[in-house]
């Protein structure tokens, strides 16, 4: 099991970035609300990891802390949350959103998120609610929003990043064009363009 990996950053490309850690490259999925915190390309991180191994690939899963990666751990024991669907979920919101929206059976906000339907949401509120008592720390602190340096990548580079990333993410093609025309601005980055369009869809 890899549960931590410690190097420099090769390349950012949401929601994936490339590690390097005593000279492999390891390629690790993130929560959007996650890939935020990451330093810039070239730096040294650290990262928590869940590592995945189905039968036609090995999968490794990033986080910041303990915290967030235990809360994804509860997340894939939900009756039909997988772990590309749990990245989806604590992309779409943080980690202290989806306690409250849990919290408050708030189903209409957990439904907006891409590949969640109502049974699902029902499901999350039922069988989350005992397991957030077992997770503590900083998991539960509000994320800053620092201003983020913009990309030296043209504004349509940018455009294009998002809506992949939002792809990946579980949206449709056409709604994650849709969703990134909406709040496009000039000289955004494309993180700032996920996190808006995330925003936005809640």
């Amino acid at each position: 099991m890899i549960g931590r990996l410690r190097g420099i950053i090769l390349e950012k490309q949401p929601p994936e970035v490339l590690l390097e850690a005593n000279g492999v490259g390891y390629e690790v999925q993130m929560p959007m609300t996650c890939f935020y915190e990451l330093p810039d390309q070239g730096k040294e991180a650290v990262i928590f990891t869940h590592f995945v191994v189905r039968e036609d690939a090995q999968l490794l899963y990033g986080f910041n802390n303990k915290q967030e990666r235990a809360l994804f751990r509860e997340l894939i024991k939900v009756n039909g949350v997988g772990p590309k669907l749990a990245l989806a979920i604590l992309s779409g919101m943080s980690a202290q959103q989806f306690v409250t929206a849990v919290e408050k059976q708030e189903i209409a906000t957990l439904v907006k998120l891409p590949g969640v339907g109502k049974k699902t949401a029902e499901r999350l509120v039922v069988e989350m609610k005992d397991r957030f008592r077992g997770l503590s720390g900083d998991l539960f602190n509000t994320v800053s929003d620092l201003p983020r340096p913009v990309a030296s990548n043209t504004v349509q580079d940018a455009e294009a990043e998002a809506v992949a990333a939002l792809i990946s993410l579980g949206y449709k093609p056409q709604e994650a064009s849709r969703m990134i025309s909406k709040i496009a601005k000039p000289g955004s980055d494309s993180e700032t363009l996920i996190r808006d369009a995330l925003r936005a869809a809640m």
